[in-house]
């Protein structure tokens, strides 16, 4: 195959989605890497089999808290390094990010912190993006092929959000988390998904409430986003919203192996 095609997933918990039939999903697709956030599970109790019958290896990152936040990752072939942490207690502790490495490619699984839960917890989230933001930087010097997938939980511009008047105070939209986003963009990574597609009404989160995903009231707040070395090899992006195992949806990239 002379392409990677990865998948990024935050299932709101691993078993919660496998339950409603993630497993059928992987089985009738051919994905080399999938990246779940929010696996809402410790290492007793995901259920490992389940990906190693469908013939990946798996790597996981549970946060200490109990059903709560989380990453993880199922793949094919040889990964030459795997990191969990960005070696921060505070988000170690929470199992906000993992690296993998293959050849000269490296990806970046991350759970970005939610502020919407109130002011704590928002400025958790603003610390974490100056702290990933440092992070990433100085990872570039040295593996300049990253690609950073996940739930970012930040909408950009006003496309990516079905209600921006509305939203305008709202986490996950507020200015200083757009500026954010903007500066990480204009310094060295690529929005993959709008590389391709410039058009309206493509989101990857809905409310659970008042029918928004039937309506498509969505947030386009996950990502894969790709330094810009990478951008001759990108092949395709896309998002799958009628796949439905969470309240977000998968988003998909197509590299050309050759990066590696």
């Amino acid at each position: 195959m002379s392409s990677l095609k990865i998948i990024s997933y935050n299932v709101n918990g691993i078993r919660s989605a496998l339950s409603k039939g993630l497993s059928n999903w992987i089985e009738d697709n051919d994905y080399d890497i999938i990246l779940f956030q929010e696996i809402k599970a410790d290492l007793t109790s995901i259920p490992y089999e389940i990906f190693e019958h469908l013939g990946y290896q798996h790597t996981w990152f549970p946060a200490q808290k109990k059903g709560y936040s989380g990453v993880g990752a199922i793949y094919k072939g040889t990964v030459d390094q795997i990191i969990h942490g960005m070696n921060i207690d505070e988000y170690d502790a929470e199992g906000r990010l993992m690296r993998l490495d293959f050849g000269n490619f490296t990806i970046i699984n991350s759970y970005f912190p939610s502020g919407s839960s109130g002011d704590i917890r928002q400025d958790v989230k603003m610390k974490y993006l100056d702290s990933f933001y440092d992070y990433i930087q100085d990872l570039k010097k040295t593996r300049p092929n990253i690609l950073v997938s996940g739930d970012y939980n930040i909408c950009h511009h006003s496309i990516d959000i079905h209600d921006p008047k509305g939203n305008k105070n709202s986490s996950g939209f507020l200015p200083e988390e757009r500026a954010w986003m903007s500066k990480y963009f204009a310094h060295g990574f690529v929005d993959t998904f709008r590389y391709f597609n410039q058009d309206p009404n493509h989101y990857s989160w809905w409310s659970y409430r008042a029918g928004a995903r039937s309506k498509n009231k969505g947030w386009r707040i996950d990502y894969h986003a790709v330094t810009e070395p990478i951008t001759p090899f990108l092949k395709s992006a896309d998002i799958f919203p009628m796949v439905v195992h969470s309240d977000h949806c998968p988003i998909f990239i197509e590299i050309d192996k050759a990066i590696i």
